[in-house]
């Protein structure tokens, strides 16, 4: 005989505090502080159910407008605000729908209150795709002056270390308007309050699920005699009950993230369709809007994977058929999904390349690039002329997310279908292509090599938009690799090209060619020429053409750093790193950041330099010279500051990739290491990281990596090449004039270089001030260096309490002091663990215990208690 089991409603057990959290964010949004609350969880864990409440406790008195990411293999780009511009006024539902980009939607929801507060909600945005990561990059930056409360819900037991959503939690760690919010486990007691009237073990109900509410309420609703080894048994317990028609409606469901609305149920499940309210009735869907859905995606995927391979290539034929069919603007990311699915080759060609342009447009360039593999996958019946532009929009989607490598190869693929279908000057634009990404990885020769090719190929060609296009790689890779003979017909060639695309109405190329020939006069006449870029980003920005925006505030705050105005760049990089990251060029955003950590370590804000070089080794994109040069300021600011890990990230940046052919690159490393060897007073080492790479600059007449890399080694007792350049502070030292080498340094803004040139000076009172500026700044083993000289000449010198005294005084141990150097370096705990061969538990214990006896919070608190209290100088 059956028992007769209560219903298994979980209600808001334990959830009172959190609830309250969000509350009280609301009420500073209607005060006018607006939040970004992100809500996490493992799956399961309620978070849709927390939310839900929230929205009824609020009631009429918000706007409330809900969306939510879809499980797609490629989702649509900005899905969750084009759900939620459903249910929105009018204004803001037409800036969302008019094809508008992150920044747009963003700015449209942060000008949207009226007399009622809103509240966005957008759920499970662990799946979201990268433009509808960027509106949540933007909310969390400058929702504080706006009326308005945005919650995002995910799961964090799902983000691993490369996951886009990590990196955005990462980079909206330290936003003013930014709460985080977690939803815990329930306890064994709100589990055995659960579990009430059923005959269950509820110690071991909640050993078995984890405290976890969905796995709980499912294993109670699947019938409570006997606890389910998985939670996939109690689903699939409850959906075996339904009737068959039941059943149709459950697995057309399955197959259809995010729902199934009326007219699609219908059409996929026929007759079946009248049996939803059986499918409601059970519990196992539920009605969402006009639509129904799984009340768990658990539930969702556990029933999809358990369909046969034909039930399941049938449900997505009906969806895609049904899709299709509907009234209104097609869902091309959708059906490209169901299509795919359904083994559709036709329809995928058909939809997918849709969706690939549309996912770029909205800068989601890793779905676009997904979008124009899976056509590929299908394109075997293409012509080769076809097959190409599958290949070059993909090339180029790979190219502007970051995935360089697979670019190069999608590339050369089109340009062997071009050569091939003997489409020459087609072919000569892809090869122009190429050469952008071969010389972006240091591939000189192979970069000019493919240039030379296009422009053989367009010899006879006397207009239109691919020799326009091949006019501006010319010109591109004649003033990136060339030299002084080559930089005049750069610029012609890049006047030329500006020229033929406006006639052959190619307002992209002709952008491209303009941001080149501004980039081209920065060094000559750099007010005209910021003139030039600041009108090409102007122009990029009415194109929407955020790559060249990117590119060319990209060089302006390059170009700033390289004259030492770094007030100018810091302007500059600002804003191209808010540019890069809203409209998502992962390329120039990381980029950027190199440029960015580079110029902090140049004025001497070491800890920052050292945040935002930890800011880009945590992004595991393919570019390896943005990743070289961080490593390069991690080690040196470790060094200067004569912390562990220096020789680490010299290493790091030997294996990072880089080619040979980046001299530049090549000169940064063997002078990094130099100066690291210098510091500890290591000449041979000195003499092995700089000898070849000297010799090599000697023979290319490279004057000014000559001096950089002769100042280290006359630094280490070596014989340095004679110099006469007056405007090279490295030059100046060589000479023996370390007052000129200090001024020059000064007026560049370069506090840790003049101090050390004035270290070098033989006199007593400049020494000392040398010592207290080195003090100043933190720079311990020059410190120590400058006071032994003093002490040698015989002069005293105070020594002040030793590091080891100091630390006494706080109580701090030998490997907490270790511990508390790293920290101040921006290192995670996990990579303190991994640098000191340590468990991530030992290092837990020692920052919990930096922060009782400093008496602080925070890791900043604590780097900032230790500098005031002298931790980081040097005996």
């Amino acid at each position: 005989m059956a028992i007769a089991l209560p219903s298994a409603a979980p209600g808001l057990l334990e959830r009172d505090d959190v609830l309250a959290e969000l509350l009280e964010a609301y009420d500073g949004a209607v005060a006018g502080t607006g939040r970004l609350v992100l809500v996490g969880g493992e799956a399961g864990i309620g978070k849709t159910a927390l939310v839900r409440r929230l929205c009824e406790e609020l009631g009429n008195d918000a706007a409330t407008l809900r969306g939510g990411c879809d499980p797609l293999l490629t989702p649509r780009p900005l899905g969750p605000f084009l759900e939620l511009a459903e249910a929105a006024p009018p204004r803001l539902a037409e800036a969302i729908r008019a094809d508008a980009g992150a920044h747009d939607i963003a700015t449209a929801l942060l000008g949207s209150r009226s007399v009622t507060p809103v509240v966005v909600v957008v759920e499970d945005v662990h799946w979201a795709d990268e433009a509808t990561l960027d509106v949540i990059r933007v909310l969390g930056r400058r929702i504080g002056d706006a009326g308005a409360i945005v919650i995002a819900t995910y799961r964090d037991d799902e983000l691993d270390r490369s996951h886009p959503l990590r990196l955005v939690l990462g980079e909206l760690a330290t936003a003013a308007a930014v709460m985080r919010v977690r939803v815990e486990p329930l306890s064994p007691s709100a589990v055995g309050r659960l579990a009430e009237g059923y005959p269950l073990d509820a110690a071991a109900l909640h050993r078995l699920t984890g405290g976890n509410p969905f796995y709980v309420t499912e294993v109670l609703a699947a019938g409570g005699a006997a606890i389910p080894e998985t939670v996939r048994d109690a689903v699939l317990a409850r959906v075996a009950q339904l009737s068959p028609a039941a059943t149709t409606v459950v697995e057309a469901a399955a197959v259809a993230p995010p729902s199934l609305d009326a007219a699609l149920t219908v059409a996929v499940c026929g007759e079946a369709a009248d049996a939803v309210d059986e499918c409601l009735g059970s519990g196992v869907l539920h009605a969402q809007d006009d639509a129904i859905a799984f009340r768990h995606e658990l539930a969702r995927v556990t029933v999809e994977e358990s369909l046969s391979p034909t039930r399941r290539l049938a449900l997505h034929r009906a969806v895609l058929l049904a899709l299709a069919d509907l009234d209104g603007a097609p869902d091309v990311a959708r059906l490209a999904h169901h299509a795919d699915c359904a083994a559709d080759g036709q329809a995928v060609l058909r939809y997918a390349p849709a969706a690939a342009e549309h996912a770029a447009r909205a800068g989601a360039y890793r779905e676009a690039a997904a979008q124009y593999a899976r056509a590929l996958r299908f394109a075997e019946g293409l012509s080769d002329g076809e097959r190409a532009d599958l290949l070059e929009g993909r090339s180029r989607a790979c190219y502007l997310a970051d995935d360089q490598v697979e670019a190069i190869v999608a590339i050369k693929e089109a340009i062997a279908c071009r050569r091939r279908a003997r489409e020459g000057p087609k072919e000569a634009r892809a090869l122009g292509e190429l050469s952008r990404y071969l010389g972006c990885r240091g591939l000189n020769q192979e970069a000019q090599d493919a240039v030379a090719e296009a422009t053989r190929l367009v010899a006879d060609v006397e207009s239109g938009s691919e020799l326009a296009s091949v006019y501006a790689a010319r010109a591109w890779i004649e003033l990136a690799f060339g030299d002084s003979d080559t930089a005049a017909s750069g610029e012609d060639l890049a006047r030329r090209a500006i020229d033929l695309a406006e006639r052959c109405d190619d307002p992209a190329t002709a952008l491209d060619a303009l941001v080149t020939l501004g980039t081209a006069d920065l060094g000559r006449d750099f007010d005209a020429a910021r003139a030039t870029l600041e009108d090409a980003v102007e122009l990029g920005r009415r194109q929407r053409n955020s790559e060249q925006v990117a590119r060319a505030l990209n060089n302006l705050g390059a170009s700033s750093v390289a004259r030492h105005d770094f007030a100018m760049a810091d302007a500059y990089l600002e804003a191209a790193l808010d540019h890069a990251t809203e409209h998502t060029e992962d390329l120039w955003r990381l980029n950027i950041l190199a440029i960015q950590a580079r110029s902090l370590l140049d004025q001497g804000r070491w800890t920052e330099a050292t945040e935002v070089a930890a800011r880009l080794l945590e992004d595991p994109r393919d570019s390896p010279w943005p990743h070289h040069e961080a490593l390069l300021v991690l080690a040196l600011v470790r060094a200067r500051r004569g912390d562990p890990g220096a020789h680490e990230a010299i290493c790091g940046a030997r294996a990072a990739g880089v080619s040979d052919e980046e001299v530049e690159a090549i000169v940064d490393l063997a002078a990094a290491a130099a100066e690291v060897a210098c510091l500890e007073q290591g000449a041979a080492e000195v003499d092995a990281a700089t000898a070849a790479v000297l010799d090599a600059a000697i023979r290319r007449g490279d004057d000014s990596a000559v001096c950089r890399l002769a100042y280290w080694r006359s630094l280490a007792g070596f014989t340095a090449p004679e110099s006469a350049n007056r405007d090279d502070p490295y030059s100046l030292a060589l000479q023996g004039d370390w007052h000129a080498a200090a001024e020059l340094w000064t007026e560049f803004g370069c506090r840790y270089e003049a101090a050390f040139a004035l270290g070098q000076v033989d006199d007593e009172d400049v020494r000392r001030r040398a010592l207290a500026d080195l003090r100043r700044l933190g720079a311990g083993p020059a410190a120590t260096m400058v006071a032994r000289r003093l002490r040698e000449g015989g002069a005293s010198v105070p020594r002040g309490p030793r590091a080891t005294t100091r630390a006494n005084g706080a109580q701090l141990t030998a490997r907490e002091m270790d511990v508390l150097r790293l920290v101040a370096d921006g290192m995670r705990n996990a990579d303190i663990a991994d640098r000191l061969f340590v468990s991530r538990r030992t290092v837990d214990h020692h920052v919990s215990s930096i922060l009782r006896k400093l008496g602080v919070r925070t890791r900043g608190e604590a780097t900032a208690a230790a500098a005031r209290i002298g931790l980081f100088e040097d005996r």
